[in-house]
C-alpha cells in the first residue's frame, strides 16, 4: 500500500487551519500544519512535503518571502499559495517567482482537491523528465578509449579540441571502429554533457517512420497516429543528436535536416506550427559521402552543413599495435563482468595481432569475449580462439583433412558475399537487400550478427 502523500498548510487562521486540516486527512493525505512562516520553514524540513498550501498573509512574514524561502529548501515541493479576493495581484506575482497555483479562501475542498493532484502530475513529470535525461546522458567514456598508436592519438586530440564547441561533426569510419563511442565522449566533454544524448539509427528505420522520430507528429497526420508525438530532436533540446548512419536518409529528409542545420527550426509531421531547439548535431557515417555527393545522392549543402568538423575513425588494421591493449582491457571487463580470473595468453596475443579485423575493435571484443567463456583454465590459448585466427593466412578459412586448397567457412562466404553486394549497392542497404535476395530487416539482422553494422 502506498505512503500517504505528505502536505504541509500554513495559515494563521486557526480555525481555518483545524478543518482544513481535517478534511485533508480524510482525502488520504498526510498534513502538517504551521501558523506563521518560521514554523513552516521548519515543518518543511521535518515534513518533506510534496505539496505546500501557503496563505499569502502571515503574522510574522509576507507569504511571498516564505514561498521562495521554501523554493530554496525545498525545489521538488510544489506551492499553492492560499489568498483573499483583494490579494489576486500578489498571487499571480507569487506564479512568477515560483509557486505552481493560487486558490481563493474559502476554496471549495473539490476544487482545492484538483489542484493538489495537479500539483502532483506536474512533480511526477518533473521526476519522470528527470530520469529520462539522466538515462540518456552517457558518461564519459574516456577509460574505454584504449590506444596509443599514432593514429589512435591523433583522433583523441582532436576530440578533445572539437568537443567543447558547437559545431556540428561527421565521424567517418568501417562498421565496428567505434564512430559512436567517439560521438558519446564529444558529447560528455562538451557543456551540454548534463542533457540529453540521443541516438538515432537512420538506416534500421524505413522513411516514413524516420520522419515521425526525428520531427514527431501530429495527430491524425497519418494512418496509426491517434495522438500527437514529440521527436527526437524536442527529445534533444539542449543536447546532442547523434544521427547514425546518416548515408542512408533519402532525399526527403536530408531537406529537413537541413533545413534543422540551417534554422534550428523543423515542423511535426502533419503539423504547422514552427519548433524550435537547440541541439549539437553529431553524424556517421561508414559510407564515401564525398563519392555520394558527385553521384547525386546526397545532397552536398548537407553534407558541408554536417562536416563543419570532420574526423575519421582509423580501422583497427591500421592501429595493429592497440590490439595488445585492448584485447586486455576487454579481458579485464570481462573478468569483472562475471567474476572470472582470466588473462590472455602470449601465443593467443600473437594471433591477435596477426589477424587483419575486417570487423575492426567490434569484431575483437567479441572473439576476446567467446574465447573468455570457452576456456576453462586460467589464460586463453589458441585453440579458445576461432578457426579463422589459428589458421596459417589468419584469415576466414580452414584446410580440410587432405590438405587441398583451403576452404572458406560458410559463415565467411555469407559474410563476405553480403560485403560484396554491399560494396556493389555503393553501401545502399536498400539495394543490397535486392541483390542478395533478402529482405533489408534480415539484411540488417545478418549486418548485426557478423559484427558489419556502424
Amino acid at each position: 500500500m502506498a505512503s500517504p502523500i505528505p502536505v504541509l498548510l500554513v495559515d494563521d487562521d486557526a480555525a481555518f487551519r483545524h478543518v482544513m486540516a481535517g478534511e485533508l486527512k480524510r482525502l488520504g493525505f498526510d498534513v502538517a500544519t504551521a501558523a506563521t512562516g518560521d514554523e513552516a520553514l521548519r515543518k518543511v524540513g521535518e515534513a518533506d512535503p510534496q505539496v505546500v498550501l501557503l496563505d499569502l498573509q502571515l503574522p510574522d512574514t509576507n507569504g511571498l518571502e516564505v514561498l521562495k524561502a521554501v523554493r530554496g529548501a525545498s525545489p521538488a515541493a510544489e506551492v499553492i499559495m492560499l489568498t483573499g479576493h483583494g490579494s489576486i495581484d500578489t498571487a499571480i506575482e507569487s506564479i512568477r517567482i515560483g509557486a505552481f497555483d493560487y486558490v481563493v479562501k474559502p476554496c471549495p475542498l473539490n476544487e482545492l482537491e484538483v489542484r493538489i493532484q495537479r500539483a502532483l502530475e506536474r512533480q511526477a513529470l518533473r521526476r519522470r523528465a528527470t530520469l529520462l535525461e539522466r538515462g540518456l546522458t552517457p558518461p564519459d567514456l574516456s577509460s574505454s578509449f584504449v590506444g596509443n598508436s599514432p593514429a589512435f592519438s591523433d583522433l583523441l586530440r582532436l576530440i578533445e579540441r572539437v568537443a567543447p564547441s558547437e559545431s556540428t561533426v561527421l565521424i567517418s569510419g568501417e562498421t565496428g571502429s567505434g564512430k559512436e563511442m567517439v560521438a558519446k565522449l564529444i558529447h560528455a566533454r562538451s557543456p551540454r554533457r548534463a542533457r540529453p544524448f540521443v541516438i538515432v539509427e537512420c538506416a534500421a528505420l524505413q522513411e516514413s517512420l524516420l520522419q515521425s522520430e526525428l520531427f514527431g507528429h501530429e495527430r491524425g497526420a497519418f494512418t496509426g497516429a491517434e495522438r500527437a508525438k514529440a521527436g527526437l530532436f524536442e527529445v534533444a533540446h539542449g543536447g546532442t543528436i547523434f544521427l547514425d548512419e546518416i548515408g542512408e536518409v533519402s532525399h526527403a529528409t536530408q531537406v529537413n535536416l537541413l533545413r534543422v542545420l540551417d534554422t534550428s527550426t523543423f515542423r511535426h509531421v502533419g503539423g504547422t506550427a514552427e519548433i524550435r531547439v537547440d541541439v549539437r548535431v553529431v553524424a556517421a557515417t561508414n559510407r564515401d559521402l564525398t563519392g555520394m555527393v558527385r553521384q547525386g545522392l546526397f545532397r552536398e549543402d548537407l553534407y558541408y552543413r554536417l562536416a563543419t568538423i570532420a574526423m575519421n575513425v582509423p580501422p583497427l588494421r591500421a592501429r595493429i599495435g592497440d590490439v595488445d591493449l585492448l584485447a586486455a582491457h576487454f579481458a579485464t571487463l570481462l573478468n569483472d563482468r562475471f567474476g572470472f580470473r582470466k588473462r590472455m595468453g602470449t601465443e593467443a596475443m600473437a594471433l591477435l595481432r596477426r589477424h587483419s579485423w575486417p570487423g575492426n575493435v567490434r569484431e575483437l571484443a567479441h572473439v576476446v569475449e567467446a574465447a573468455m567463456i570457452v576456456c576453462d583454465g586460467p589464460e586463453v590459448l589458441p585453440v579458445h580462439l576461432p578457426s579463422a585466427l589459428r589458421a596459417p593466412s589468419a584469415g576466414a578459412t580452414a584446410t580440410d583433412q587432405r590438405g587441398r586448397e583451403p576452404l572458406p567457412t560458410l559463415e565467411a562466404l555469407e559474410r563476405g558475399h553480403i560485403k560484396a553486394a554491399l560494396a556493389a549497392a555503393s553501401g545502399h542497404r536498400g539495394n543490397a537487400a535486392k541483390i542478395l535476395g533478402i529482405s533489408e530487416r534480415n539484411l540488417y539482422r545478418k549486418l548485426r550478427e557478423y559484427g558489419l553494422s556502424s
